[in-house]
């Protein structure tokens, strides 16, 4: 006997059920970003390894999928380079594009690429998958969605106030209660400057990022693995306690960081955007975060992350500023911010706490019962004129028994039957059965506008 076929680690199979519920987060998050003014575009799967390579550091290198070369890719390989086996050499020989890590780069791209077609600043939204060839586990993919808002274009700091408020926005509609985490890439370097490792600020970001995983000791062990003095990990302990409230955290910082330029601005600009959002309070929690570092080279400025409060998932949303990410694709001194909402973990997180409750679960209303070909004629005027009511409604293909029919219905979970038989012909009419209260009634069909609009939309 033959196995069954499989999909590969990391990827999954999406039901039914499971694409209406993934469909409203998605319509959810589309909704805010258009209210706050931003557009969509999108951008291939594929990118040129040239666009991805070193915008991650080289970690994120390291996850990106590469797509081998059509035809004979080994045409261009000698035989003492396979056996040599350096991996780096082969790949870039073999595999001139990679599947996209995430959609900011690609986004960056997209603006060089089409900068005399666009208005700056530029608001824009973009909603597709990305890969990462990371070890698969429970909130962890190699395939997954990023729902992404970037402004680039603009220095101003109330685009980081917008996003924080879209952020709130997004998580109230959901439901979902939670924590909004915020640093500034300038603070850190900062402090890598106080503990005299400035010119070690990314072995310094990667490794304190962790320290809600693996805690402080790890971090250390990595740091010092990592060939920092023991008096520099000394010094960074006072920086990762503090403690108090985001103004409290700051005044302390300030006083450590008088004596860095760029830390001090930092912290400056930490109380910019703290003022911002007094202005306006926000419904979820607002935390200065000093261990955020999120690990990516190319934040430059403000770093946002969002936990849930009530599940222990890791981020669900995140971004930061990034002041000159177009620079390297030769377009010079335009800053951006941006976010990424976690599709797949804001998924996980509606699941856990049974917030999909609400949501319909079927995109049909209403199934018309099909008792053969004169009343199949009769039932797909019924259909048209639901259709034409904005009413999902369908006629069951074949005339098989009734049992069947409404077996159908109920694993798709159609909240109303229609029956058209000989008595409904006869005196033009339907039967209209309510799935879930059982009550079923005859209604003429001069009467089937209003009995729309009173119950299956009003339902809705």
């Amino acid at each position: 006997m033959s196995s069954k076929p499989s999909i590969p680690k990391g990827t999954r199979d999406f039901s039914t059920e499971e694409m209406l519920k993934r469909d409203y987060i998605f319509e959810t998050i589309k909704q805010v970003f258009r209210l706050y003014g931003y557009q969509p575009i999108e951008t291939p799967s594929m990118e040129n390894l040239t666009t991805l390579l070193g915008k991650y550091g080289d970690e994120g290198d390291k996850l990106l999928f590469r797509v081998l070369n059509s035809g004979d890719f080994l045409s261009s390989v000698e035989d003492n380079e396979l056996l040599g086996r350096e991996h780096i050499k082969l790949s870039s020989k073999i595999c001139e594009k990679g599947l996209r890590y995430d959609l900011t780069v690609p986004f960056a791209r997209y603006v060089v690429q089409h900068r005399d077609e666009i208005t700056f600043p530029f608001k824009r939204y973009q909603i597709q998958p990305v890969w990462r060839a990371d070890r698969p586990q429970k909130g962890r993919y190699r395939e997954f969605f990023q729902c992404d808002i970037d402004v680039i274009g603009s220095d101003s700091l109330l685009n980081e106030y917008e996003l924080i408020k879209v952020i709130d926005e997004v998580f109230e509609r959901l439901k979902i209660s939670t924590c909004i985490k915020i640093n500034n890439r300038k603070v850190l370097s900062g402090i890598a400057g106080f503990i005299g490792e400035a010119e070690r600020i990314t072995d310094i970001t990667v490794a304190i990022d962790k320290l809600d995983k693996i805690g402080i000791e790890a971090v250390n062990e990595e740091l010092q693995g990592k060939g920092l003095s023991s008096e520099a990990i000394s010094n960074l302990q006072p920086v990762l306690q503090l403690c108090g409230d985001n103004y409290a955290k700051l005044n302390k910082l300030s006083d450590l960081l008088s004596k860095s330029e760029i830390g001090m601005k930092g912290i400056s600009e930490l109380r910019t955007l703290l003022a911002h959002v007094d202005s306006s309070p926000l419904k979820c929690d607002l935390e200065l975060d000093l261990t955020l570092a999120r690990g990516l080279n190319y934040y430059t400025g403000a770093i946002i992350e969002v936990k849930s409060k009530d599940v222990n998932i890791g981020s669900i949303c995140g971004g930061g500023r990034y002041d000159n990410l177009t620079g390297v694709f030769g377009m010079q001194g335009v800053s951006g911010v941006g976010i990424s909402f976690g599709a797949d973990r804001i998924y996980d997180v509606l699941n856990q706490l049974n917030l999909f409750s609400d949501i319909k679960v079927s995109s049909t209303e209403a199934l018309l019962v099909n008792f053969g070909e004169k009343e199949a004629n009769y039932a797909l005027k019924i259909l048209d004129l639901l259709h034409r009511l904005g009413v999902s409604a369908e006629l069951f293909p074949d005339a098989v028994k009734l049992k069947k029919q409404m077996s159908y219905a109920d694993s798709k979970k159609i909240p109303y039957i229609i029956i058209a038989g000989d008595d409904e012909i006869a005196d033009n009419s339907i039967t209209v059965k309510n799935m879930s209260s059982g009550e079923q009634k005859k209604i003429a069909l001069n009467d089937i506008v209003s009995f729309v609009k009173d119950e299956i939309i009003r339902s809705k």
